[in-house]
């Protein structure tokens, strides 16, 4: 029972990074209507910029900081010089835009810093475990799970409890309502895709201690955040959440029952939920 605890554990702190992930391209889905396929590559961008700060002494912390801003710069720059331009055009043109942008940046990681992953070292604050009698846990983990609980609050009350919240929840529902308004609709876009990726690429940074880091891991990153939207339901903040545990639990456990099975068990989650709910746990009806 003790190992089932310490997956479920495990679970929800892969569950919440998840979320992280997730949340961002579902709130761009819900503004823009916009698929981004490249939404794993920031996250692999914000693991490489955290593993590169740590190469040059600047430290984990620095790089929690530092690295989602610029990374969501990066995002910023690129919804305002690229991705404006086929918002109208039809979805092919998203896919094709998104997965040449992807595959850049991967060959451009690999150039930087070789075809092959490497480590990131845990903090000397995290390091080590806590001791509750026999259940031992370590430090880091337990440090993923409560920061990134603490980001879900925050990231729900900007959604529902400030102007930008409502213009986000407003915009989602009729672009053209909230233009007529007086809002500077493309300002808002750039900056809601700027925070949807900043968020993937945080949790590229809390990834890389437990993970490493691989020129790869955007692919995997793209695949597990599609899951979690499609389970929760496009567009719904809460349902990023739901989806993100939902799914980190599974994998985590399975990696204990059937280790050869545990990434093939989450889309059978997700055929499952989709069987039962085809708008996902907490989609709204289209």
């Amino acid at each position: 029972m003790s190992i089932y605890l310490l997956q479920t554990i495990n679970g929800i702190g892969i569950g919440m990074l998840y979320f992280l992930l997730a949340v961002g391209l579902s709130i761009v889905f819900g503004l823009l209507r916009f698929v981004n396929f490249a939404h794993g590559t920031f996250y692999l961008l914000g693991a490489y910029f955290c593993y590169q700060m740590t190469q040059w002494g600047l430290g984990f912390w620095l790089s929690l900081l530092v690295v989602p801003f610029a990374v969501g710069a990066i995002g910023w720059l690129t919804e305002k010089l690229v991705l404006r331009h086929v918002y109208a055009k039809p979805h092919e043109f998203h896919i094709l835009i998104t997965v040449g942008f992807a595959l850049a940046v991967q060959e451009v990681v690999i150039m930087i810093w070789g075809p092959l992953g490497d480590s990131v070292a845990v903090p000397d604050l995290l390091n080590g475990v806590v001791m509750w009698g026999s259940f031992v846990y370590p430090k880091y983990r337990l440090f993923v799970i409560g920061f990134t609980a603490v980001l879900a609050v925050i990231i729900w009350y900007v959604l529902e409890g400030t102007r930008l919240g409502s213009v986000v929840r407003a915009g989602s529902e009729s672009t053209e309502m909230v233009s007529l308004l007086g809002m500077n609709v493309f300002g808002i876009f750039s900056l809601v895709f700027g925070l949807g990726v900043g968020l993937a690429a945080l949790a590229g940074v809390l990834a890389a201690p437990i993970r490493g880091v691989s020129p790869f891991m955007g692919v995997e990153a793209l695949g597990v955040a599609f899951v979690v939207v499609v389970v929760g339901g496009l567009g719904s903040f809460s349902g990023a959440l739901v989806g993100g545990l939902l799914i980190g639990i599974v994998q985590s456990l399975m990696s204990t029952i059937w280790p050869e099975g545990a990434s093939l068990m989450i889309y059978v989650a997700m055929a499952a939920v989709l069987l039962l709910r085809p708008n996902g746990l907490l989609g709204r009806a289209v």
